[in-house]
């Protein structure tokens, strides 16, 4: 029998990693909107509706230059390309989350994918749940990061140079803990392979969504030379 305490509890400690990068990367958030003149409800206002991490550290810019909307959505859609083939890929499993399954499509960031894409649950612990509470917690941690990042930046002075880089950084340390807990690498290996490709192809401004693709379609085709080996 599920039990939600159990559900909860490991989603909590699951989502540990992320609290840790959300608030640090919420604070230079916070910091970085602050300076640019931008208060206490704007940081909380796009934390709880856009959510976005990286675009949110984007649009810090857009809004201080007055960007029109056709900017913005443009820009947007670059941003968040990736989240096209994140849905893809979350299609089967949030396909029966019912009432949920709206918050979920909204709150599914690089971290929460990689913590909801986990191949093995615990006895006892509710699928659907988990997937609610993981991603309920690490937009909580986003949201507190940011909000105390913009007291911070009223109060105290602080240099906001290389901020903006806190959100690879902690992409890079989610990919490495994700490395350690699985002895299969030809996913992760397969896409650092097709990203380095398209990066000498393409070029730095317009590799990712080349990249993208090429991933999506060689983890299809991993993934079914993979059952066929299990056969």
């Amino acid at each position: 029998m599920m039990n939600q305490k159990k559900t909860l509890l490991y989603s909590f400690r699951s989502s540990l990693p992320v609290m840790a990068g959300y608030v640090v990367l919420g604070i230079g958030f916070g910091i970085l909107l602050e300076s640019k003149g931008y208060g206490i409800l704007w940081a909380f206002a796009m934390s709880l509706f856009i959510y976005a991490g990286s675009m949110q550290y984007v649009a810090i810019d857009l809004l201080a230059v007055g960007a029109n909307l056709i900017t913005v959505a443009i820009m947007t859609l670059m941003v968040n390309i990736r989240h096209i083939f994140y849905g893809i890929t979350m299609l089967l499993k949030y396909k029966d989350t019912g009432k949920e399954k709206p918050y979920l499509i909204f709150a599914l960031t690089d971290e929460t994918f990689s913590l909801v894409c986990s191949p093995d649950l615990p006895e006892g612990v509710d699928r659907k749940k988990y997937y609610f509470f993981v991603s309920l917690f690490n937009q909580i941690y986003w949201i507190t990061g940011s909000l105390i990042g913009n007291i911070l930046g009223n109060v105290i002075p602080f240099s906001t140079k290389g901020i903006d880089f806190s959100m690879t950084a902690l992409f890079l340390v989610i990919l490495f803990g994700q490395w350690e807990s699985t002895k299969e690498h030809k996913p992760a290996l397969t896409g650092i392979l097709i990203s380095v490709i398209c990066l000498l192809i393409f070029g730095a401004d317009s590799f990712l969504i080349p990249s993208m693709i090429g991933i999506t379609i060689a983890l299809f085709g991993l993934k079914r030379f993979m059952k066929e080996e299990e056969l």
